[in-house]
């Protein structure tokens, strides 16, 4: 689309009052799925964070990276296997899991936010002891049920100036490593850091009261509201977890918590810099 000037500066100026809103707030989002694997969508997702990064957000990046393990654990032989949506984890596929997210995934992340002139750093849930965690389910291996989050370390690296990258990889006191729900990892470190927003990318609109109809876009719920849609049947399948991650961070304390569709180009300053936004938005009252 072709504008001029004059509609560039009307543009900004519109975005105003948000930038003024976000100002000097810390803002979480969640990436992965189909945003992490399209290149072109990558590529806005970091100029968005850049962006916000250069206007006096604090954002912070945590990242899954499922698609990428699957792979990586093909190309050595071992099958994926999952068990209510979630991989089962032995002790050679936990290995590979830290080497994908906290190695390959995070470093190309920091990366390309350098790329786009933002200053970086990569961390992942072990150190610090940022992600302590114990096993969620015999059944399930080293996948960790969270027992603990140390924010401290991504303070430290908002403090002097950086975008923090965190991979959900959990640690124990044994030097256990345990492979971590991506959105369950940032429903904590937001509500930890008391965030004022979440934004969980994800390859569909949002919650939708028809699944076959993307007009049927709920815009708004507030907790009581998006439990109902529970218990109405609306909300179904690998939907429950990503909403009932959403209502968690809410009650942790972050203002806001956006499922997001991370197909649609610059979804992030779509939601948070104008007045349509995008997605399904979950508050508290």
């Amino acid at each position: 689309m072709n504008i001029n000037n004059h509609q560039r500066a009307e543009v900004i100026t519109q975005a105003l009052p948000y930038i003024q809103k976000y100002h000097d707030k810390i803002i979480v989002v969640k990436y992965g799925g189909n945003a992490m694997i399209s290149e072109d969508l990558k590529m806005q997702v970091m100029e968005d964070i850049v962006l916000l990064w250069l206007i006096g957000v604090k954002p912070v990046l945590v990242h899954g990276g499922g698609p990428e393990i699957s792979d990586m654990l093909k190309r050595v032989g071992k099958k994926s296997e999952f068990v209510e949506g979630l991989r089962v984890t032995d002790k050679e596929t936990a290995e590979i899991v830290q080497m994908v997210l906290a190695g390959k995934i995070n470093k190309q992340l920091v990366n390309l936010l350098g790329e786009h002139g933002g200053n970086a750093i990569g961390i992942s849930g072990i150190d610090g002891h940022l992600i302590e965690a114990e096993v969620k389910d015999e059944r399930l291996g080293y996948v960790g049920e969270i027992t603990n989050v140390n924010v401290q370390p991504i303070l430290d690296l908002i403090e002097k100036g950086y975008i923090p990258v965190v991979s959900t990889v959990g640690c124990d006191n044994e030097g256990n490593v345990y492979n971590i729900n991506a959105d369950t990892a940032a429903s904590y470190i937001a509500g930890a850091m008391k965030a004022e927003r979440l934004i969980t990318m994800t390859d569909i609109p949002g919650i939708l009261r028809d699944v076959n109809d993307p007009d049927s876009l709920i815009k708004r719920v507030n907790i009581q509201e998006a439990r109902q849609l529970f218990a109405d049947g609306i909300v179904t399948g690998g939907m429950i977890p990503k909403v009932e991650c959403c209502i968690e961070a809410v009650e942790r304390g972050v203002r806001r918590v956006t499922i997001l569709d991370g197909r649609v180009p610059h979804a992030v300053l779509l939601e948070l810099l104008t007045d349509e936004g995008a997605g399904t938005m979950v508050k508290g009252e």
